[in-house]
């Protein structure tokens, strides 16, 4: 019988917090009581925010805690004919579109459809969805605006793709989502609306590259942060699009700061290099985060 395999898969655009120190050790943890195995992922397809430095960093964080996983480490960066690959076998299938609309320009649409006393809809994590003009927008005037050099997304068609591979979603959760979901969970990924996919300067997008990672590593338990409960819907339906395994799903309890907010790389929130040099060991960290 196959061992399980485990991934913890961080990006280095900013030093590890607690609660990556969390999701870190959890990944370890089940993977040793399974008898599986553990494997690291740099998620370092943001090129721009993702540096050398700090994913020397964040691996000297996660090898003081103790933790070791199976060589070699796959980096994102390296591997973008896959996501490209991938994205290909979208867009000749006409499941994705490029999408051209500023951010400026988005909300202005948004301000205009307020202003007539209507909701704009909203993503589960709140964001307002993206306009649906583009999807109808002739072939020859997407090709017009993607000579012209701007800019541009590749969003997935997301209705056209539910009706062709999205009926009867769902996944195995052995977690708990934000009201409690648990055991079988249904997809919905039609709350997203069109999500992005791809940019024109890279090939690929949280999205893509995670259901693709997930798939070529043979990832058979995927243990993350409750906050991307949600964002599995999405996920099921690129796996069922692309043919890809369904590995089983356990979303796990945030860290949450003094407020209750969920800790933040941008602020600087609790992070381990700081806790190790005010003199904390990983024991008292392991203590800190229940584990």
């Amino acid at each position: 019988m196959n061992r399980p395999v485990f991934r913890f898969a961080p990006s280095p655009n900013g030093l590890l917090h607690l609660g990556h120190a969390y999701s870190a050790l959890l990944n370890a943890r089940m993977a040793a009581e399974s008898g599986g195995r553990l494997l690291l992922r740099i998620e370092d397809i943001d090129t721009a925010r993702c540096t050398p430095e700090l994913e020397r960093r964040m691996i000297d964080d996660l090898r003081w805690l103790g933790l070791s996983w199976e060589e070699p480490v796959r980096r994102q960066s390296q591997h973008f004919t896959d996501y490209q690959a991938a994205l290909d076998t979208l867009i000749e299938a006409g499941l994705v579109y490029p999408a051209f609309m500023s951010r400026g320009e988005v909300r202005a649409r948004i301000e205009e459809w307020t202003r007539e006393g209507r909701e704009w809809p909203h993503d589960p994590d709140g964001v307002p969805l993206y306009p649906e003009d583009e999807r109808t927008m002739s072939q020859s005037a997407r090709r017009r605006r993607i000579a012209e050099g701007g800019p541009f997304a590749w969003r997935l068609n997301v209705p056209k793709a539910v009706a062709r591979y999205g009926k009867d979603l769902f996944w195995d959760e052995s977690g708990a989502g934000p009201q409690g979901e648990t055991d079988r969970i249904a997809a919905d990924p039609a709350r997203w609306g069109d999500v992005v996919i791809a940019r024109k300067e890279t090939p690929t997008s949280y999205h893509l590259s995670v259901v693709i990672d997930d798939a070529l590593q043979g990832i058979t338990h995927v243990v993350r942060g409750r906050d991307l409960f949600h964002a599995t819907a999405v996920h099921r339906l690129l796996q069922e699009i692309l043919g890809l395994p369904v590995p089983l799903y356990h979303h796990h309890d945030l860290i949450l700061d003094e407020h209750g907010r969920k800790l933040s790389k941008s602020r600087g929130d609790t992070a381990l290099a700081a806790l190790r040099q005010a003199g904390m060991q990983p024991e008292d960290i392991r203590r800190q985060v229940g584990l």
